[in-house]
């Protein structure tokens, strides 16, 4: 089987995905495509010309398979190399930009949105990392569409996606996972943006130090030229309690999983939350709000309200006392044994 492998915009999570693919399927022969994660707005839309105007050969060969994430403007890429559309095409979504928080001051823009749509549409597979993933997709598209000018039949439309979506997470690689650690060392690994709510992280941390509740942080994630002014003036106050800060190398930031024994996420936006599964597989109980795709993927005794009270009582009793801490989530249930033959199945139909 001859693959094409595209990704519009390979941001950590989408290069883990497509090495996974093809070192868990190496009997497909691969061509892989991919952009840097940059320019959001002219990336999402501009894909197709981009790859075009490079003269890429292999867009105009003959596949069996083509797989593309949902930033790739799969309808548009099709139109101009028809050869693809003989290919079996399955789309990809580690996100949809229907449930996308906007930053404040920022309108919604119709591109993004037509650009998953299309996409969707286009694919004989459409495949989701979360229940919730495609049911904000579906309830996002819904919304929008009403308002077009036309008065379209939106169940028809909407059920093309809703009758060939499979649900399927980006599995993690096969490894032991570690047992868990009763200190006071506090995880946050996540992208330093907006959308990941460091505020109510760091006001958390306030309020157990002004109780005078010991604990330590390790503050990770993948960095950028503008963030959030809470990380500058979270890493002054919190003086020694820091071990570790900033964007780290592989190895290091492997180790501070393994030293860490709480990891706290507070998001508005995550679809998998493949940085908090991925220190559960290192021994870190989470802890994590009650909403978005975590109901799916963690019981009642790691979810917190969503609520700022909560979640700083939560962490105050698992500093305390210990003991109170639930046992490990099962992280084998995320990795690419789980979920192998699922797969197979989607790419090959």
């Amino acid at each position: 089987m001859k693959a094409l492998l595209l990704s519009a915009y390979a941001a950590v999570s989408h290069r883990h995905w497509a090495d996974g693919l093809q070192q868990q399927f190496p009997e497909i022969d691969w061509r892989r495509l991919e952009l840097p994660p940059r320019h959001f707005p002219w990336r999402i839309r501009g894909n197709p010309l981009t790859w075009l105007g490079q003269e890429i050969d292999c867009l105009h060969e003959d596949y069996d398979l083509v797989v593309a994430t949902s930033m790739v403007d799969l309808a548009t890429l099709v139109g101009l190399c028809p050869s693809l559309a003989r290919a079996r095409k399955v789309v990809y979504f580690h996100e949809n930009q229907f449930a996308y928080p906007l930053p404040k001051g920022q309108r919604i823009r119709a591109e993004p949105l037509m650009v998953n749509l299309y996409a969707a549409l286009a694919a004989d597979v459409v495949v989701f990392n979360s229940a919730y993933n495609r049911d904000s997709l579906l309830r996002g598209a819904r919304e929008f569409l009403k308002r077009m000018p036309e008065r379209l039949p939106l169940d028809s439309v909407l059920s093309r996606v809703a009758d060939k979506a499979v649900v399927l997470p980006v599995p993690l690689s096969e490894e032991m996972p570690k047992p868990a650690r009763s200190g006071q060392r506090i995880l946050w690994n996540h992208r330093w943006e907006y959308d990941k709510n460091p505020e109510a992280f760091f006001t958390a941390l306030e309020t157990l130090a002004t109780r005078g509740i010991d604990f330590e942080v390790a503050v990770m994630g993948q960095q950028f030229r503008d963030q959030p002014p809470v990380f500058e003036a979270a890493r002054a106050w919190l003086g020694e309690r820091v071990v570790c800060w900033g964007e780290q190398p592989g190895d290091v930031y492997r180790d501070m999983l393994d030293s860490a024994d709480i990891v706290v996420s507070t998001t508005d936006h995550e679809f998998q939350g493949l940085a908090v599964m991925e220190a559960v597989t290192h021994g870190c109980v989470p802890l994590v709000p009650d909403r978005l795709c975590f109901p799916e993927y963690y019981a009642s005794a790691y979810r917190y309200a969503g609520d700022q009270t909560t979640l700083e009582a939560t962490l105050a009793q698992w500093l305390t006392q210990p003991a109170s801490r639930p046992a490990l989530p099962d992280a084998r249930a995320w990795q690419w044994p789980a979920w192998r033959e699922a797969y197979r199945e989607v790419l090959m139909g």
